[in-house]
């Protein structure tokens, strides 16, 4: 039995029409994992009496200690619908708000999503972030609402009632596909219940219907309620087996890679669409260049690292070398694997379309682009929310040191939203991430899964460095040796440049002189032609603006100013903090005639002093990151939830009362959010939760800049310039 599906997903893997890739996403506890162990069990990978228990794809503690390592890794499994079979491939992401850059780099790899809704909690806020990040990687999405069992055990909702509630979650769901979904893609992705975009059913008790499935077999919802007033919910899981549903409407409703390269390929990919290999990406050509994008590194334990993701072009076979685009190396692959259930399979050849683990691909990174020639990378894999809070971290023992630094390189490989900083001449390992929650879970996984026992410093909040007008007049950088000088303003950037910067709908890099895309969405945003196409560099939500005419060497030193302007992005002048939301404007330069004294040594320090000096300029000022917060708690602790928010120098943003409940939106400074939860549970007796929402970058208060900019230097050893 076994072997068959081994040689049916090798005969399928060859034919994208036949191939589905699908992510499962949805809000924390809403039923994902016991979802997809249901649908492996269904589809014959995974023993039935242990699916929904086995949780063959959840990731904590005791990853290594099995062997599969499914954080978001791939699963396959064949279905076969109407006497054809389809090789699915599946991705189970997290649900927690922490972990949603694990969300945003499996939708790199899928062409369809199955957004996961609990029938009884309805849309939550992690919903609608997941859905984000689906349709902004162009992905397709269905829903299954989950858990319906407990409407009608807990709820007890006649069929009228349990009907009017799916209709209002698939209302709001559609409403949101409208507000999010790119240009054209909202009024043609809504979902209906009458063509089966829509499935309703309890993953725990393993079935699921569709109305196409319920008028197929004469199924109606007064025989669901039926079923569990006699407790014959086995017999409905017989009748109505949930991975036929889901599986049905996956191959009726999901697009095959072909059809979905066409309209994915240019939302993901800048290169050039006419040349050989921008027409083999949109056609998933398995005779093109080959074009493989990793979206997850798993450590195996025998074969290394896995490098996990999806090819859109071309083949690949062990022995072959490949180069990696962002390392700029070349690698000899060592093995190709597809995945059968949740173990990989080595093949002798993986096609196009489908999601593949390749070993061999030494010193990978997730978001990596993998061809055989160079070529344009695919685009960075954004992550809808940044790193806001840094701890450092060292080993307990200082023989353990070599190790620690090791260990903290493949964290951050498999989970590419931590940042990892180490600083060779201070020995300071610094760890950034999404919350406590997320730091605290990888220090566990240091401490028991790698063994190693370290200690951390208390969390410390990652600030941002903007300027609020500009430059009052040009600042002057001069080379060490005097003879090259350049002269910069700094201002604000445009809202909608940088808006357009966070959204992914301008992408960050170098501009090449012939990068019309790039200029005309400029101009879309309000820029004229000739400032449009002075723009030469977009770098962490800032720009670089050339405004010199005729310097001659200018073409031999611009890489140079390049670099030495992410270096000042990277580190401001305030406090060495990130900058945000800056215009920097080369306006002229004099530069030696003989190349030798204008060679890096002497450029980047004159860039460096001449940018700092312009943001000294312009009124600079430390932002500090914001949370929007969704707090639900019982009416009558209002008032408490209310103070908290408050004491925390908060602003309630929104109050809605749902029955009981009350459901409250803040604004709350990062900085302040330590040890949040516990104070929530303390002040509703336990009976409080939240979830974040949004995530923004707002002016610190005038009150706190100097004494928190004197705080981040003197814990960074600067010396204590001006405040």
């Amino acid at each position: 039995m076994a072997d068959k599906i081994t040689e049916k997903i090798k005969e399928l893997q060859r034919k994208p029409d036949s191939i589905r890739n699908i992510g499962v996403c949805a809000h924390i506890d809403h039923g994902k994992t016991t979802f997809s162990d249901n649908l492996l069990a269904g589809a014959g990978m995974l023993s039935e009496a242990l699916a929904g228990q086995q949780r063959a794809l959840d990731f904590h503690d005791d990853e290594t200690e099995r062997g599969i390592t499914i954080d978001s890794a791939s699963v396959s499994m064949v279905h076969n619908v109407e006497d054809k079979d389809f090789l699915i491939n599946l991705i189970d992401t997290p649900g927690h708000v922490d972990f949603g850059g694990d969300v945003t780099r499996a939708m790199r790899a899928v062409d369809g999503a199955i957004v996961l809704c609990c029938a009884v909690e309805g849309i939550m806020p992690q919903t609608e972030t997941v859905l984000r990040q689906a349709l902004k990687e162009l992905v397709k999405p269905v829903l299954f609402i989950n858990k319906v069992d407990r409407l009608i055990k807990e709820v007890k909702l006649t069929p009228e009632a349990m009907a009017a509630k799916f209709m209002k979650i698939i209302e709001e769901v559609n409403k949101l596909i409208l507000q999010i979904a790119p240009k054209g893609y909202g009024e043609k992705w809504q979902l209906s219940v009458q063509d089966g975009s829509v499935a309703f059913g309890s993953a725990y008790h393993n079935w699921g219907l569709s109305f196409p499935y319920m008028k197929k077999h004469g199924i109606t919802f007064k025989d669901i309620i039926d079923a569990y007033e006699n407790d014959a919910h086995k017999d409905l899981a017989k009748k109505a087996p949930i991975h036929e549903v889901v599986l049905d409407m996956v191959v009726h409703h999901s697009p095959d890679p072909k059809v979905a390269q066409v309209y994915r390929i240019p939302k993901i990919w800048h290169g050039d669409k006419e040349t050989e290999l921008g027409k083999a990406l949109m056609t998933c050509d398995p005779d093109g260049e080959p074009a493989f994008v990793v979206t997850k590194i798993v450590i195996d334990k025998h074969a290394g690292e896995v490098a996990a993701g999806r090819i859109f072009s071309g083949k690949f076979k062990p022995g072959q070398e490949v180069y990696m685009n962002m390392a700029k190396k070349k690698v000899r692959l060592q093995q190709v694997s597809v995945y059968k259930g949740a173990h990989r399979v080595a093949l002798d050849e993986v096609y196009p379309g489908n999601i593949v683990g390749l070993v061999g691909l030494k010193g990978v990174f997730a978001g990596e682009t993998v061809s055989v020639e160079v070529m344009e990378p695919f685009e960075a894999i954004k992550h809808i929310f940044e790193p806001v809070i840094t701890k450092s971290i060292e080993a307990n023992s200082s023989a353990d040191l070599a190790k620690l630094v090791d260990i903290l390189g493949q964290i951050s490989k498999e989970d590419p939203s931590i940042k990892i900083e180490i600083n060779e001449e201070t020995g300071e390992n610094l760890i950034s991430g999404m919350g406590e929650l997320h730091l605290e879970i990888i220090e566990n996984r240091i401490v028991n899964e790698k063994g190693l026992s370290v200690k951390t410093s208390p969390p410390i909040v990652v600030y941002r460095e903007a300027v609020t007008k500009r430059s009052s007049s040009e600042a002057e950088g001069k080379s060490p040796n005097k003879h090259n000088r350049f002269y910069f303003t700094v201002e604000p950037l445009d809202d909608a440049i940088y808006d357009a910067l966070k959204s992914g709908d301008l992408h960050e890099g170098r501009i090449k002189k012939k990068d019309k895309e790039t200029v005309e969405k400029l101009k879309e945003l309000g820029l004229d032609t000739k400032e449009a196409k002075s723009y030469s560099h977009l770098y962490n939500g800032n720009a670089l603006v050339d405004n010199t005419r005729g310097i001659v060497h200018i073409g031999e030193v611009i890489g140079l100013i390049m670099d030495a302007f992410e270096q000042v992005m990277k580190k401001g002048g305030l406090a060495e903090e990130p900058c945000m939301k800056m215009k920097v404007r080369l306006m002229d330069c004099k530069l030696h005639e003989d190349s030798i004294h204008r060679g890096p040594a002497q450029v980047y320090p004159a860039i460096r002093e001449g940018i700092r000096e312009g943001i000294r300029l312009a009124n600079p000022f430390l932002f500090e990151p914001l949370q929007l917060m969704q707090i639900e708690a019982p009416a009558d602790y209002m008032g408490e939830v209310s103070k908290i928010v408050q004491n925390k120098r908060g602003q309630l943003v929104n109050m809605e009362h749902e029955g009981v409940m009350v459901v409250i939106k803040a604004m709350l400074p990062v900085a302040e959010m330590f040890g949040w939860s516990s104070e929530l549970r303390s002040a509703t007796s336990g009976r409080g939760c939240s979830f974040i929402q949004d995530q923004k970058f707002d002016k610190l208060p005038e009150s706190l800049q100097g004494k928190i900019i004197k705080q981040i230097r003197d814990r960074k050893g600067l010396n204590k310039g001006e405040e």
